[in-house]
């Protein structure tokens, strides 16, 4: 009766084994989130303390089948059998949840490295996006500014300087708002929300950056036509004191206008 009731504990330890198997290895795992992959994790820490817990089972097994073989050695032999093959499949099930439990913790410290980098490239990202959206306000404020001026040529000449001093920017920034961005968007993270403001940015750039191109061109146009006008006038200007330099000797040598060059009648 004792070797029956070993026999039964045995199987039914074989087939809890194999259920085991089942539900904790055959299982397969996808992740989508950081919170599916701890739930994971947590049910494999539960699932190696369950079978752990078998141990103690397992070695009263043992003791009463060595005890039985020293008293009924033919049914204690039988018994041993059955029990080898299940020490085995028990130490071969504690071995692989044991691994599949590694496997995915370092699953999850691998997932938190990654939103811990993702985190930090997302704060830059925003770092840079905000130094190009303060410039791209003064670009704008610039270009307003040009937009009303009196004419007058230093003052044309020192908007047309303003306007090409915050155009000499340094495209460094831009550029790693670029790297930063599709390393986001290459990694699947933040995919809509990333796209959106690189979108928005890339839009005011190229309109902004157009339009103060287009006017820096306007301003050295307008800037260039007022020398050339400032230059005649000031030819203009001399030869009409030397005009009156010469008029004003003939009248002081009183000399008849008759007597004269006829340009300078």
């Amino acid at each position: 009766e004792k070797a029956v009731n070993l026999k039964k504990d045995l199987a039914e330890m074989q087939e809890w084994m194999t259920q085991a198997e089942e539900e904790y290895l055959e299982k397969d795992f996808e992740y989508k989130s950081p919170e599916e992959l701890e739930n994971a994790v947590e049910e494999m820490k539960r699932a190696k303390e369950d079978v752990l817990q078998k141990e103690v089972r397992v070695k009263i097994l043992k003791d009463n089948i060595k005890m039985l073989a020293t008293k009924v050695p033919s049914s204690g032999q039988d018994l041993a059998t059955e029990l080898n093959v299940v020490l085995e499949n028990y130490q071969l099930l504690c071995n692989r949840i044991r691994g599949k439990c590694h496997t995915l913790e370092a699953r999850m410290i691998a997932l938190c490295l990654k939103i811990s980098e993702v985190w930090s490239c997302w704060i830059e990202l925003l770092q840079y996006l905000d130094l190009e959206t303060a410039w791209l306000n003064n670009l704008e404020e610039r270009v307003h500014m040009t937009g009303n001026l009196p004419d007058k040529l230093d003052d044309v000449n020192d908007a047309l300087e303003s306007l090409e001093s915050v155009l000499r920017h340094p495209a460094d920034n831009r550029t790693q708002i670029r790297e930063l961005g599709q390393t986001l968007i290459d990694g699947g993270i933040l995919d809509d929300i990333i796209s959106e403001k690189l979108e928005a940015f890339n839009a005011r750039y190229e309109e902004l950056s157009h339009l103060a191109v287009s006017r820096q061109i306007a301003l050295e146009q307008q800037l260039q036509t007022m020398r050339e006008t400032d230059h005649m006038l000031q030819v203009l200007q001399e030869s009409l004191g030397d005009l009156d330099r010469q008029l004003t000797s003939y009248l002081t040598d009183r000399i008849d206008a008759f007597q004269i060059p006829q340009e300078a009648q």
